[in-house]
């Protein structure tokens, strides 16, 4: 009997090569779209990102093409819990989060995956680039970055044993250009659609604007102090600000000056100087391991700090209350916290955690 499969379908290339992959591989495709923003966030045009009416209507053209059900989930208010408050709520608390960790942690392989199982279907499929395997020596399930260079296992690492064990990644370590020619060979209407980039619920990148409009709160200003707290001017909000940022500070220096920390609770932007936004050490909880339950004693590792970041060398250290400090052998530029930093032992996930 065929494997029964719930594709999620973003109505991008991905996602529709993924379904005939999976077709041709002999498993049984249902595509499913997940209505995520809520109405007041929903465009009619894709050109913010994904999730928007027409990429619902392309992936249901998709599936229409390819002979297999399309499916709708509206799951609007668990993206608006989950997403769209913790990232409004940890701006205003001066840290750096990343959305798609969260959507796929509560959404796609979450409430996607729960529902998948109700309706009888084995488990999900996606059209990320990334690699999951099992070890027949411990049992477990191990989660591999892709070879791909759009891997996006950076953003799979809070995956869990049971996710993992029911999740399908068709494309795996395919390269892009590879999956745009199976599109185009095969004639899928969505060959030629650009990738989407952006947080799917901000327009333009304005951060700050999307928080303003949907907390309803103006941000306050406040003081830009140095490392030594002498006073260097006003800022306009902390939510218009993260670490590393040098330009749009809304004032100017005879030397470049770099955003090194953002103290919400005193309402105060540190600025500092080339160099000052290096650092060797940082401390991380929230943590998901892979291969193991926990980590109990240091690991070598190398720990990438953000998605667009490369791995750097690092020596892990559990300590109490279920955090890890990260030591590594250089200094790292912005080590921001709210962002991930995720641990890779050669290509394999070996976990990671949420930057303090």
């Amino acid at each position: 009997m065929k494997k029964k499969i719930l594709l999620g379908m973003s109505g991008g290339v991905d996602s529709s090569v993924s379904a005939l992959l999976l077709l041709r591989q002999g498993y049984d495709v249902t595509g499913v779209t997940m209505r995520l923003r809520p109405d007041e966030y929903m465009s009619e045009s894709s050109s913010g990102g994904c999730c928007s009416l027409d990429d619902i209507d392309d992936a249901r053209r998709v599936c229409y093409q390819l002979g297999i059900e399309h499916l709708v989930f509206n799951f609007t208010e668990a993206f608006r819990r989950d997403v769209i408050d913790v990232f409004a709520r940890e701006y205003a608390a001066g840290r750096t989060p990343n959305p798609c960790i969260a959507c796929n942690r509560f959404l796609k392989f979450g409430e996607l995956l729960r529902r998948a199982r109700e309706l009888g279907f084995w488990g999900v499929a996606t059209g990320h680039y990334a690699v999951v395997k099992r070890d027949e020596e411990s049992g477990r399930w191990l989660l591999y970055r892709s070879l791909s260079k759009k891997d996006q296992s950076y953003v799979l690492y809070s995956m869990t044993q049971d996710q993992l064990a029911h999740t399908l990644f068709p494309l795996g370590s395919m390269q892009k250009p590879v999956v745009r020619e199976i599109a185009r060979q095969a004639g899928l209407l969505v060959a030629k659609k650009p990738d989407s980039e952006e947080i799917c619920f901000v327009e333009d990148r304005d951060y700050a604007g999307f928080i303003e409009r949907y907390t309803g709160k103006k941000p306050s200003p406040g003081d830009f102090v140095d490392g030594e707290g002498r006073v260097l001017g006003r800022h306009r909000g902390i939510t218009r600000y993260t670490i590393g940022q040098r330009r749009g500070l809304g004032i100017s220096f005879p030397t470049p000056m770099y955003v090194t920390k953002i103290d919400a609770e005193q309402n105060r932007v540190v600025l500092g100087k080339e160099g000052s936004q290096y650092s060797s050490v940082l401390t991380a909880d929230d943590l998901n391991w892979i291969p193991f339950d926990s980590l109990s004693r240091p690991i070598g590792a190398a720990a990438r700090i953000r998605y667009q970041a490369e791995p750097a060398p690092a020596v892990v250290t559990p300590l109490e209350g279920g955090r890890v400090r990260v030591e590594f052998s250089q200094p790292q530029r912005s080590v921001t916290p709210g962002q991930a930093v995720v641990f890779y032992q050669k290509d394999l996930v070996v976990g990671g955690g949420t930057i303090l």
